[in-house]
Order: structure tokens, then sequence, then C-alpha cells
């Protein structure tokens, strides 16, 4: 047995730091957003569902990494958001029109999530982003990890909302009615375009090419963009309610803002675009003359036709 190299330390070191940083934010989110909220056996609801939150992804690595699989990480971050937003609204001791509203907004979203990147993984197999990291123990771990801060932080304004006090509560005024319209607009735009791309990739002339039709004629990222939009929405809706530390919360729409257009998200497809098609004058043309997220409204002036 060959002993560790100085880069497998070096990354191990790097998961733990990782790890450890992830828990640390999840810890002071749940400290923030608990501040004048209800409390199941003492220990605040909101502080208990960011600790399950973490505690689902770590129990579903054990077999995951037993099994040498990630074909179920996205599933089991879809199912959390479920899961705890129901049991949040069902354990709160008198449960308002805009706890049952929130909470039905999350688990709407995690269902065509949960739906949407099952049959990805269906058609697609596995997933490469875990090919070099599935035989670290600590390196999977991270991942699982992160994944419980994504959820937590993702997720905090409605689950604060949904824990606050009975008490401190407000009426559903023009505020939350603007958030539900906002969520709904957001929810339509990425189911939207995340059609137009599942059938663009269907039709086999359009291999090795980039879509361009529809809301990607107008927007680079519109499914990102819609994203955006519902947890700005969701943000809305829970602000009425939200005193204090509370507001913590609007780390939910700005991580969703930050993961997409500087982390995970649009730099990623845009470096693999570039690789692939920077040298084609059509998507050339195609990136100067279309929004990178924010859709134009003006009808586009590149050529709609593709493959």
């Amino acid at each position: 047995m060959s002993s560790p190299t100085p880069t497998d330390s070096k990354s191990s070191r790097s998961s733990l730091i990782a790890i450890i940083a992830a828990l640390v934010i999840g810890a002071l989110v749940a400290l923030a957003g608990s501040q004048d909220g209800t409390t199941v056996g003492g220990i605040p609801l909101f502080a208990l569902a960011v600790a399950a939150a973490f505690a689902i992804q770590i129990i579903a690595f054990i077999p995951a990494m037993l099994l040498q699989t990630e074909r179920f990480f996205d599933l089991t971050g879809s199912l959390t958001f479920f899961v705890i937003s129901a049991a949040l609204v069902l354990l709160s001791p008198l449960p308002d029109a805009r706890s049952w509203i929130l909470a039905a907004m999350v688990m709407l979203w995690a269902v065509r999530l949960g739906s949407f990147l099952v049959l990805r993984v269906h058609k697609a197999g596995s997933d490469g982003r875990f090919d070099k990291i599935k035989g670290s123990p600590l390196r999977f771990l991270q991942v699982w990890v992160i994944q419980g801060a994504w959820v937590s932080l993702t997720a905090s304004a409605a689950w604060i909302a949904i824990s606050s006090d009975p008490a401190a509560g407000a009426p559903i005024g023009w505020l939350t009615i603007l958030g539900i319209v906002v969520w709904a607009l957001g929810m339509a735009i990425e189911i939207i375009a995340d059609v137009q791309k599942s059938a663009f990739r269907a039709d086999p002339r359009h291999r090795d090419e980039f879509i361009r039709t529809g809301l990607w004629s107008r927007s680079r990222h519109p499914n990102y963009f819609g994203e955006i939009v519902i947890w700005v929405g969701v943000f809305v809706a829970a602000a009425p309610v939200l005193v204090g530390w509370q507001w913590v919360a609007l780390l939910s729409p700005l991580f969703v803002i930050l993961l997409l257009t500087r982390v995970s998200g649009i730099p990623l497809l845009e470096a693999r675009a570039d690789e692939k098609w920077g040298e084609r004058a059509d998507y050339i043309e195609y990136r100067e003359n279309t929004p990178v997220l924010i859709p134009r409204l003006t009808r586009p002036t590149v050529r709609a036709t593709a493959g």
C-alpha cells in the first residue's frame, strides 16, 4: 500500500476545510435565523431544519460511498427541500396562510427540479463531475456537506418565515402577493427554457449544435434567470414577517445569484461553450448579440436557425 502523496494530503486538507466552512456557515445561519422563531422541545425550529438538511446529506453519503455512486446525489438535494419544507409547516404550532404558501412554493419547485434531474440522470448515466472524487471518502463527503449548505441557504427565506413566531405574523398583503407572482413568473421561465432545450437536444439534427431559439434567442441562460427570479419571489413573499437577525434570509436570493453567476453555473457553461464553439462565426455572433442572463425584450438580430 503506497503512502499518500503531497497532492493527496493537500486535497484532503482542502476538503476538510471546505467541510468545516460549510458546517460553520450553516450553524451561523441557523443561529441568526432562529431569533424570535418557534421552538420544538426548546430547540428553534429553523435550527432543526438546517441540522436536518446537513444530516440527510451525510446519511445519504454513506451508501453512496459504499456503492461508489452519485446517481442519487441530485435527487437527495431535491427531496431535502421537499421533506423539510413539509415538516416545518406541519411542526409549526399555528401555521398561517403564508407558511402554507411558502412551503408549497418550495415543494413545487423541488418536485419539478427532482423530476427533471431524475430524467437527466436516467438519460446520461454517470456524472463525470464525480469521477475523480468518488474514490476519496473525504472529497466525496465534501460535496454532500456543501449540498447541505446549498439547501439551507437557498431555502432559508422560506424556512425562517415558516418557523417565525406566530404572534409576530402579518396578514397576506400586496408584498406577499407580489412574491407569489414573481415566483410563478420564474417557474414559467425556467420550465419553458428547460423544455425548449430538451426538445432541441432530442433532435438528431442538432447534435453538437448550440441552442439559439425560443427563450434561448433572448438570453444565453434563461433557465438560470428563471431560477434567480424564483428565489427572489420566495424572499419577497417571506419578507413581511422577518424581524431582526431573521433578515439573514436575504442570503437566499443573494446566494443563488452568486452561485449561478460567479461560481458553478454560468462561468462553467460559458467556458465549455467557448471551448466547443468559440471559433465559429455564428456562435460569436450569438454571444455578442445575446445577453448572458437577463432576457432581451426586443427581437433578436441573430439568426434563429440551427443545425
